[in-house]
């Protein structure tokens, strides 16, 4: 039977993670039951640096069920650190990781699906929203929109598909190869390789507290996405140059020739649009530059992406 650990980040989530815990636990129980994994399975709650009670509430899951288990960060490092390092903690204890947001908005009746494909020799089990009518119109059209901007500017994520996914252990040890300091999950998990699944499923309303990932960080994660993996800006960078480079070639035949016919007029409009332009677009891509350097700044300090200050499991707390 497959061990199967969950690994769940959590931020501030006091007002779900009592309700989440029980949910998951009765699906572990079916699980057992069934013999669809094994006896030793662990659902683990990963601490990001949280503000609220949520480590306490945490300690007291751990207190009263050892299937509970808990892993804290020594501060707030993002959803993308805390699950890595959730992945990271237990790619030597399972067979299996399943990870999945607190609030349960993904549907936690697809277990059984992944573990099967998993048996059946799939090492990455990707859950994909099979539609988006319980979200606003706005909602809707900035999350497509998210994922089809990210594959054209080439960072390649798998469409409605967020964090919500199985890994096998060969799969976690692939992905432990990755040292990136500038993480984005959804886009580095399918350049594993290995085979891979899809189950498709209808995402739920959150319960109860706010979402983690609002439009401003929606479009924050959008841009470490295309950052971090593509170098297309730059790219477009260069033919955009190349292109005003040429319209500049047009306009001096073009002011050449006025001048020979006797036809040139001087006037500021077309000088301040130039300057303003060629000003704009040198700042654009001054800033774009400027971004991929910082980022490979950050990369060769090496600094630890995450510190695990406290482990609750059954060898006892570190």
């Amino acid at each position: 039977m497959t061990k199967l650990y969950l690994a769940i980040p959590c931020y501030n989530e006091e007002d779900v993670l009592w309700d989440s815990a029980e949910k998951l636990l009765n699906k572990y129980y079916d699980l057992m039951t069934e013999n669809k994994i094994s006896p030793d399975s662990k659902i683990v709650f990963i601490d990001d640096g949280s503000k609220d009670n949520t480590w306490a509430i945490i300690e007291d899951l751990h207190g009263q069920n050892p299937v509970f288990e808990g892993i804290k960060l020594s501060r707030n490092r993002g959803h993308q650190n805390a699950l890595l390092a959730g992945l990271m903690t237990l790619k030597d204890k399972a067979d299996a990781v399943i990870s999945i947001d607190a609030d349960l908005q993904d549907d936690i009746n697809v277990f059984d699906e992944m573990v099967k494909k998993y048996e059946q020799g799939c090492d990455v089990v990707y859950g994909v929203r099979s539609k988006r009518q319980t979200d606003t119109f706005f909602k809707r059209f900035t999350a497509e929109a998210f994922y089809k901007i990210l594959n054209r500017m080439g960072a390649k994520v798998i469409f409605n598909h967020a964090d919500f996914r199985l890994m096998s252990r060969r799969a976690l040890e692939a992905f432990s190869l990755y040292h990136e300091t500038n993480i984005f999950l959804r886009g580095m998990v399918p350049m594993i390789g290995f085979k891979t699944a899809i189950v498709k499923y209808e995402r739920a309303e959150r319960l109860a507290g706010e979402s983690k990932y609002p439009l401003k960080k929606m479009l924050a994660l959008a841009w470490e996405g295309v950052t971090s993996l593509s170098i297309k800006p730059i790219r477009m960078i260069t033919w955009l140059g190349l292109f005003i480079f040429i319209i500049s070639l047009a306009m001096i035949i073009y002011s050449l020739i006025s001048f020979f016919v006797g036809a040139a007029v001087s006037g500021w409009a077309s000088t301040l649009c130039s300057i303003w332009a060629l000003g704009g677009l040198q700042l654009l891509a001054i800033g774009i530059i400027g971004e991929y350097i910082g980022k490979i700044y950050m990369e060769t300090k090496r600094r630890p992406r995450f510190i695990v200050e406290e482990y609750l499991g059954d060898d006892g707390s570190y």
